[in-house]
């Protein structure tokens, strides 16, 4: 199969300067690209590390989207991703201790559970609450999806995939 090509990624992070005026201090691309085995893209756009987020005053601040994370976001945190799924995509299935805001921004893709499966089409918008599920891109176009993954008190069943840094 060819490599799909997907539309660049721009992330605008906005902030204040020092004189408490609202500005953009991040504007380009994402700087955390991964690639994974199945043909998906998987790009970190923003984390946070708890609640209440930190968002203080100044225009020299963390790029939260590069840090190296794990498919869960930090104990507490948030994690912004966008995910690009190429058709045939190989599936894996997994569970995260999270509540996932799912966003289909282009295409199509399906979400096999457990015994059942939901096709989400662009425009369409899931709350995903700890379950175990795999993505697979069953069409013949390109799907891009946005997550945002929310940190959420454990379910205590099966093997979650767990927060925190890593290479994943």
């Amino acid at each position: 199969m060819s490599e799909v090509k997907f539309p660049p990624l721009r992330r605008v992070v906005t902030g204040h300067d020092a004189n408490n005026v609202a500005k953009v201090i991040m504007d380009g691309a994402p700087t955390n690209e991964r690639r994974g085995g199945a043909g998906n893209v998987s790009t970190l756009i923003w984390c946070t590390e708890g609640a209440p987020a930190d968002i203080a005053i100044g225009e020299n601040v963390e790029d939260m989207g590069a840090r190296k994370l794990g498919t869960a976001p930090p104990a507490n945190g948030t994690r912004v991703t966008v995910i690009d799924f190429p058709p045939g995509n190989k599936p894996s299935m997994h569970r995260t201790e999270t509540i996932d805001y799912v966003f289909v921004l282009s295409g199509e893709i399906d979400m096999d559970m457990d015994d059942s499966t939901v096709r989400l089409k662009a425009g369409d918008v899931m709350v995903q609450r700890g379950t175990n599920h795999s993505w697979v891109n069953r069409s013949d176009k390109p799907a891009r999806l946005g997550f945002v993954l929310c940190d959420a008190r454990p379910l205590g069943i099966g093997h979650a995939v767990t927060g925190g840094s890593s290479a994943s």
